[in-house]
């Protein structure tokens, strides 16, 4: 699998560090010079790009962008047609004090609309960038969230959890981002607001029958 990471900020690159040596990767980057030393510090194979060339060159994409600069690209990467793209967005204010956007639409359904030939799947967008510095074995069990409309994207995308070292949990269609991304929100609250720290993470659970 080849994968595409449009995006080197904390998430970026706590992600290509997690896939890397398991899946080919391309960094997308408005930088490529200053990404040059990352991408070779890390193992398999790695290419670094601009924007529209690793999503051209990748079998799935992932949107490691704040939401405004994902939506706009979104709406201007040709190369995201006809392939799973993961939004890992919340659509945040400013102040982190709440979303944007709400429960009649998400950020993955407006991305969905700015690249309708695309697959967009929801994902990751719970999981802060801090648990993807440590050990894979402490994080295999952590969830993350993963809603699309699209079967096929939505397995890639599970895929692509897999590799990174989570669990997937499967939610249902796009629109179930909404309450996924308020699920973010909430995680947000608890570790910046309410002091439990950036090691935490949601889960769903059940009692065996």
């Amino acid at each position: 699998m080849r994968i595409a990471i449009l995006g080197l900020g904390n998430m970026g690159r706590g992600l290509a560090t997690r896939l890397a040596g398991k899946a080919e990767l391309r960094l997308g980057t408005r930088d490529v010079d200053g990404a040059a030393d990352f991408a070779r510090a890390l193992p398999g194979d790695v290419a670094v790009a601009d924007y529209h060339g690793a999503a051209e060159a990748a079998d799935i994409v992932i949107l490691a962008l704040p939401y405004e600069a994902a939506l706009a690209e979104a709406g201007a990467n040709t190369a995201l047609a006809g392939k799973p793209v993961i939004d890992i967005t919340n659509p945040l204010k400013a102040d982190y004090s709440g979303l944007t956007i709400g429960f009649s639409s998400s950020a993955a359904e407006e991305i969905q609309k700015a690249a309708p030939g695309a697959k967009i799947v929801k994902a990751f967008n719970t999981i802060f960038a801090d648990l993807l510095t440590k050990p894979v074995e402490e994080t295999a069990h952590f969830q993350v969230f993963v809603a699309g409309d699209d079967a096929v994207a939505v397995e890639r995308a599970i895929e692509v959890v897999g590799l990174s070292g989570f669990a997937a949990e499967k939610t249902g269609p796009l629109e179930t981002a909404r309450y996924v991304e308020a699920l973010g929100m909430l995680n947000i609250r608890l570790g910046y607001f309410e002091g439990r720290g950036q090691g935490i993470a949601p889960a769903w659970s059940a009692i065996a029958a």
